[in-house]
């Protein structure tokens, strides 16, 4: 299986300094680049930073981790997901997530109260029927629409890749998902998530590809900030810290091994603290070209 190693710039990449950062990405050789949801801050928004990303590169590829599907129309994401494929053929690796992790940032995706996993279900449904068919239509609780005709579609298809660690989750990937992203989660973790997937891919009738199970972790320059702990202990208040964020490269490597061992194959990385970009991606290359296949 192909292991592979991509990179978050999160809120670290100022707008204005995005196209020397896109450009040594694509001189350095990475595989992918990978920009977050993030409403209320700098960083660049997904959409917008992934179609300058592949604007200036030829062999980049790009993501999002995650962006927030429901409380947007699916045919309309359909329409800019299928846009930028047609303009850069296997680049685009969409992942999508049931709400903001900051929950300021909620009440900009608003759905009806209390239907959140019902519209991200049928979101998924409709988004998937608007990329791979000629003229779709669906008529469900949330979604009506009549002979949605999305061009130029993909080919080949989009892969649509999720986030979470809930059970709700799990069972979500498994039936209308091509692939897992995680987040703030052990190796044995993920390694029982992987699993609860593949069983509920199996119940549907599906299979998820083997190699297509990964995760998303920070690794710091010897020190981890106080205000990533202190969100990390909100976050999971039941696990040590050190056991979801390396604060240090060695340790990366270490979990790492872990994860790979669960099964999991496809990495993003992002940087913990707030120092130099270019530092860091050299850094990513000296460490981890050597880790893919």
């Amino acid at each position: 299986m192909k292991v592979r190693f991509g990179i978050s710039l999160g809120v670290n990449a100022p707008v204005d300094q995005l196209g020397p950062i896109v450009d040594h990405l694509e001189s350095s050789g990475l595989d992918s680049l990978w920009f977050s949801e993030l409403v209320y801050s700098p960083a660049v928004d997904p959409t917008v930073g992934m179609a300058y990303a592949l604007s200036r590169t030829e062999r980049l590829k790009v993501g999002t981790s995650v962006a927030v599907l429901p409380g947007r129309h699916p045919v309309l994401v359909a329409k800019q997901l299928a846009s930028l494929a047609a303009l850069a053929p296997k680049r685009v690796l969409p992942v999508f997530g049931l709400q903001s992790a900051i929950p300021a940032e909620r009440e900009v995706f608003t759905i009806p109260g209390g239907t959140r996993g019902a519209v991200f279900d049928e979101s998924l449904r409709v988004l998937r029927a608007a990329l791979v068919q000629d003229s779709a239509s669906f008529d469900g609780q949330f979604f009506s629409v009549t002979a949605a005709a999305v061009a130029p579609r993909p080919d080949p298809p989009l892969d649509i890749w999720l986030g979470g660690s809930a059970p709700a989750a799990f069972r979500r990937i498994g039936t209308l998902a091509d692939g897992w992203l995680g987040s703030f989660l052990t190796p044995d973790e993920a390694r029982a998530g992987r699993e609860a997937i593949e069983r509920a891919a199996a119940e549907a009738g599906r299979q998820i590809e083997p190699d297509h199970y990964g995760i998303s972790l920070a690794v710091a320059d010897g020190e981890l900030p106080p205000e990533l702990l202190a969100a990390v202990r909100h976050r999971r208040p039941d696990v040590d810290p050190a056991d979801l964020v390396a604060a240090n490269w060695e340790e990366l490597h270490r979990q790492l091994d872990g994860y790979v061992d669960a099964g999991l194959t496809k990495f993003v990385i992002r940087q913990a603290n707030t120092g130099p970009v270019d530092a860091f991606i050299d850094r990513f290359v000296d460490e981890l070209s050597g880790r893919q296949n």
